[in-house]
């Protein structure tokens, strides 16, 4: 009896969530990923390349000019990379601007386009137009609290070549 009332409990569940989700969200409109994971981590120091050198020798980072990348693979798909880039920015960079926070964090995102418009629907201060490069796009937007962040819609089989040094 107990297992016929947990399977018609489960049933109905299954079946009521079902019901509610297709309620809300149309087949023909997705419901919309937005951060799908960290891009970047930057952050502002008074020497960069010391800064680069101190994490190299003492945290083992392989630096470049830009910093270092994290290479990994992405969850929904292992077949496919993904990579986090960490950089130091000299003290008196504008990059950051107009947030006068000392650091500012690249998010991976889906759909760039679909989200700005939804982010500027909700009253979301955006502070450039989308830009389109080989390895992406990008846009940044402002929190509440001042803070700069950096949107990056990836291509990442273009930045897996700039990373490596390889051309396909």
């Amino acid at each position: 009896m107990k297992k016929v009332f947990l399977v018609s409990g489960l049933s109905l569940s299954f079946a009521m969530g079902y019901s509610v989700n297709r309620f809300f969200y149309s087949p023909n409109q997705p419901i919309m990923k937005k951060v799908t994971g960290i891009g970047g981590i930057f952050f502002k120091c008074k020497d960069p390349k010391a800064m680069q050198e101190w994490y190299a020798k003492n945290l083992g980072l392989q630096t470049d000019q830009y910093g270092t990348n994290f290479e990994w693979r992405q969850g929904e798909d292992s077949t496919k990379k993904g990579f986090t880039q960490w950089s130091p920015f000299k003290e008196t960079t504008k990059y950051f601007e107009p947030s006068t926070k000392e650091f500012m964090i690249n998010y991976r995102v889906e759909n760039l386009e679909a989200l700005v418009e939804a982010l500027r629907k909700d009253g979301v201060t955006i502070t450039d137009k989308i830009e389109t490069v080989d390895y992406g796009k990008f846009v940044h937007i402002m929190d509440p609290e001042g803070n700069k962040i950096e949107l990056w819609e990836p291509n990442d089989a273009e930045y897996d070549k700039i990373v490596t040094g390889r051309t396909k």
